[in-house]
């Protein structure tokens, strides 16, 4: 394995979901070798306990450790709001970039005042989204809508069906209802829904999601510890603590190719 600079970058979510940010960094540093756990054998972490997830989140820290992870990824709002203050204190000298709903940036974007956020009920629950809300949207109004349902079927890679469309409609309707003008995308699974967004929204919409962002927060932390690949080009390795043979079918529709994936059983 290697070390040092060639050394890969951990990122895992509860599912295919972080395939998104997983697109972003790769698009952003195509030098770096990277690794990707689903954790889809737990999804979704949305109606889990802070506890579990807590315990999750160190189970693949420890992996993507022994694995010689020079930095980590969250990949999950849900895993972030749960663990990253514990992943932290656990790790302080390894970089580590977590998750959080675009409220800043949505804040900003507004022309209406008002902002919709679809996300899980996990993250919407959470003390650090309140905590979001206080910080930067306090002369904004923002109309939160819990999405249950839509992660599960992001997961047998429904994207487009009848069931899928109806079902965001109904979490849809209301935030334009309300007057949102800009809609956050708070869970990771979410961004690969915007064509069918784009099909039932008006245009003027703005739709907001922190993969890139979270890209470019990793470059910043992989530059200051002189981290940054020198290799020609980086690959990837992927894990799923569920069925291996259901994710290698949905890769392709998600990551435009298809990789081996091994079975993670921890």
């Amino acid at each position: 394995m290697a070390r040092g600079n060639d050394a890969p970058v951990g990122v895992f979510d509860s599912g295919v979901g972080g395939l998104s940010v997983l697109g972003e960094i790769h698009r952003l540093l195509p030098h770096e070798s990277l690794l990707y756990v689903a954790d889809c054998g737990h999804i979704p972490y949305g109606e889990k306990t802070p506890e579990f997830i807590r315990q999750r989140c160190v189970t693949m820290a420890e992996f993507f450790r022994e694995q010689g992870a020079k930095a980590l990824v969250i990949a999950c709002n849900t895993a972030t709001v749960a663990g990253v203050a514990d992943l932290r204190e656990r790790y302080p000298d390894w970089p580590l970039v977590g998750m959080e709903p675009a409220v800043k940036p949505a804040a900003a974007a507004t022309q209406t005042g008002v902002v919709g956020v679809l996300a899980t009920t996990g993250t919407l629950q959470s003390a650090k989204f309140a905590a979001l809300l206080d910080r930067f949207a306090a002369d904004v109004r923002v109309v939160t809508q819990p999405c249950p349902g839509l992660v599960e079927l992001i997961e047998t890679g429904d994207l487009l069906s009848p069931a899928i469309r109806q079902l965001l409609w109904g979490y849809v309707q209301p935030l334009l209802e309300a007057g949102c003008d800009t809609i956050i995308l708070g869970c990771t699974h979410y961004p690969f829904l915007k064509p069918l967004l784009r099909d039932m929204i008006p245009m003027s919409i703005t739709l907001i999601d922190t993969g890139a962002a979270v890209a470019r927060q990793l470059q910043r932390l992989l530059s200051q510890h002189d981290l940054l690949s020198s290799a020609n080009a980086g690959e990837t390795q992927f894990w799923t603590s569920g069925s291996p043979e259901n994710f290698r079918n949905i890769l392709p529709m998600l990551w435009k190719k298809s990789d081996s994936v091994r079975f993670f059983a921890s």
